[in-house]
């Protein structure tokens, strides 16, 4: 694709790309917004949602997109790295209500125990969260019934957030490594 069909196609995907519900965007709008923050409550918001992690068949939604040259003789796959953008949805059915997109990279981070880092967003699509972001920054160890990730800020609505992601794995193949999770999140966050 030639340079100037790109910029074409970068500036229409910035301009249908949907607003954030209920928050002004902007740096003048983020500027009033802080200082209007003395003013503002702290609100605590709780998700459930399930994550699809496709990394097989036609259409997957997690790609490798990198790996050390010891990371197939590894037992943890140490210094695999994969972009996800996988679909959130209401139930863990693969054809339920798509509430959002986790989108982000994960990699394989411990040398003795299946452990991922997860760096992501959790990106709502419909509701009143709609265009709003949580981040997630932490360590996943795969296989434990339940993980802990920490909630480290977000956009829109959850500016300045803080909360807990609590996974547990609910079906995983281990053939071709698709994952449904089923995520429970609670998040600490201003309203005005």
């Amino acid at each position: 694709m030639e340079k100037k069909s790109l910029v074409l196609l970068l500036c229409f995907i910035v301009m249908a790309m949907p607003m954030v519900k209920g928050v002004e965007l902007g740096p003048k709008a983020v500027e009033k917004w802080f200082e209007n923050l003395s003013h503002a409550k702290q609100k605590v918001t709780r998700f459930h949602f399930y994550f699809h992690d496709i990394v097989s068949g036609k259409n997957p939604t997690a790609i490798q997109i990198a790996q050390s040259n010891t990371t197939a003789k590894s037992p943890t796959l140490f210094g695999f790295v994969a972009m996800i953008d996988d679909p959130l949805t209401v139930g863990p059915e693969p054809n339920s209500t798509i509430v959002g997109r986790a989108q982000g990279i994960y990699g394989s981070a411990d040398q003795k125990e299946a452990a991922l880092l997860m760096n992501l967003n959790f990106v709502f699509t419909t509701g009143k969260y709609n265009g709003s972001t949580l981040s997630v920054l932490g360590r996943n160890p795969v296989f434990n019934q339940y993980r802990e990730m920490p909630i480290v800020g977000g956009s829109g609505v959850f500016r300045l957030a803080q909360g807990i992601a609590t996974a547990k794995t609910v079906w995983f193949n281990l053939t071709s490594g698709d994952a449904v999770v089923e995520y429970n999140v609670i998040v600490r966050h201003y309203s005005h």
